[in-house]
């Protein structure tokens, strides 16, 4: 008698406990390459640079983002919304995809190794292709991922300014990074939900849960995902791949067969090739290809490339400026000069010593979708017009920080 394998498991996850995976489509999927793929690409990219425990990965973080949508589910349930068993199937698969077209170190290289794709559309096409393999069990879940299914409130508890993935990802990132101030508490903000006209609300008696996830997400926001040296050692890797990708159209430069693919085909998508093999080589990648090649890069012939990487690998990293307003021209110009002449290399090259960004954040943004508050008698208010504290109207302006790196060596 043949065995009959068990598909319904169970795994031990360190912020909500045993959590099941519900059937065998789901299992299956897991189970497939371009899935486990996401066990080896880091949730927060290279904040583990600051927070040595932040090494936790988009794996966990997808199978708590599928328990949280599985759970408010169950809620909404219970309270008298209907839901079918194959809605909650194709929302629960739908948020375990979310996250699968992401690319090594996360949101760090996107637009970086694969050029003109975002990985909201990396992760369409993952889901699409799972569509393929399993005869068109995906379709619901890609109209709730793209916001096209009827009830509405589905698609929001996937992407909104209030879903599931934000609240996993706070609660997960706060845990791993040791930053008590960024929890959150899931499970009141998951029984606070109610549905109105097919969008998602939150009772009024959930007010203060609803403003301490927006705190909690802004002190995350600065403290951990925009930390100096989280951003200095983030846009150090995009310097490296910048010059590996330009090498790359000059002569063989080591890295994997999927690296290679990408650091030599500038718009792979677009191209000439194979959607489907391009995908392939795609969800070939994750953080070890990256830097396996940055390791051997501290040795490569080009003196940029290996400086760059000589100074990722041992966390020599660069010194950063912020401020409120844009720099003057003439003081980066200056800075880029005195690296050159530090290294005796060209204008060109000294400019890869050179970081410049702009990074900004709304923790409520005020022009996209609300979170809505709901009151006894009916009536809805928007959180910046329902809370009493003056912090949710501070949270609603945006916060916009510029900032420059360079050598710490340098006399500025």
């Amino acid at each position: 008698m043949a065995s009959v394998s068990n598909k319904k498991k169970i795994f031990n996850d360190p912020i909500y406990g045993f959590v099941s995976i519900p059937d065998e489509l789901h299992f299956d999927i897991i189970e497939h390459p371009y899935f486990q793929r996401l066990r080896r690409i880091k949730q927060v990219s290279m904040t583990n640079l600051v927070y040595p425990g932040a090494n936790h990965t988009r794996f966990a973080h997808s199978l708590g983002a599928m328990h949280l949508m599985r759970r408010a589910i169950q809620l909404l349930r219970g309270k008298g919304y209907e839901i079918t068993d194959e809605e909650l199937e194709a929302a629960s698969l739908a948020i375990l995809l979310h996250d699968s077209g992401h690319g090594p170190f996360s949101h760090t290289l996107e637009n970086s190794i694969v050029q003109g794709v975002s990985h909201e559309e990396l992760s369409l096409m993952v889901m699409q292709k799972f569509n393929e393999i399993h005869k068109g069990r995906l379709d619901k879940a890609i109209e709730i991922f793209t916001g096209q299914y009827p009830k509405g409130f589905l698609s929001k508890l996937i992407s909104s300014q209030l879903d599931v993935d934000r609240i996993d990802y706070l609660k997960r990132d706060s845990f791993f990074t040791g930053v008590a101030e960024g929890s959150v508490n899931a499970e009141r903000l998951l029984e606070m939900m109610e549905v109105v006209g097919n969008e998602l609300a939150i009772e009024a008696k959930g007010i203060y849960s609803v403003e301490s996830f927006l705190v909690a997400r802004r002190i995350m926001y600065w403290q951990v995902y925009m930390h100096k040296a989280v951003l200095s050692a983030e846009y150090t890797l995009m310097k490296v791949l910048k010059r590996a990708k330009m090498l790359s159209q000059e002569r063989d430069l080591f890295a994997t067969p999927a690296l290679s693919f990408f650091l030599k085909n500038q718009n792979a998508f677009e191209g000439s090739h194979d959607r489907d093999f391009v995908l392939d080589q795609f969800c070939q990648l994750d953080d070890y290809d990256v830097m396996t090649a940055v390791k051997a890069w501290r040795n490569d012939p080009d003196r940029v490339l290996s400086e760059l990487c000589r100074r990722l690998t041992d966390r020599h990293l660069f010194r950063i400026e912020m401020r409120d307003s844009e720099f003057d021209p003439n003081y980066i110009e200056d800075i880029r000069k005195k690296i050159a002449k530090l290294y005796g290399w060209s204008l060109e090259d000294a400019d890869f010593m050179l970081l410049q960004g702009v990074s900004s954040n709304h923790a409520y943004h005020p022009k996209k979708p609300a979170i809505n508050i709901l009151y006894k008698d009916g009536t809805l208010k928007d959180i910046s017009e329902a809370s009493d504290q003056l912090n949710i109207s501070v949270l609603s302006q945006p916060v916009v920080k510029h900032f420059i790196c360079y050598p710490k060596e340098l006399e500025v």
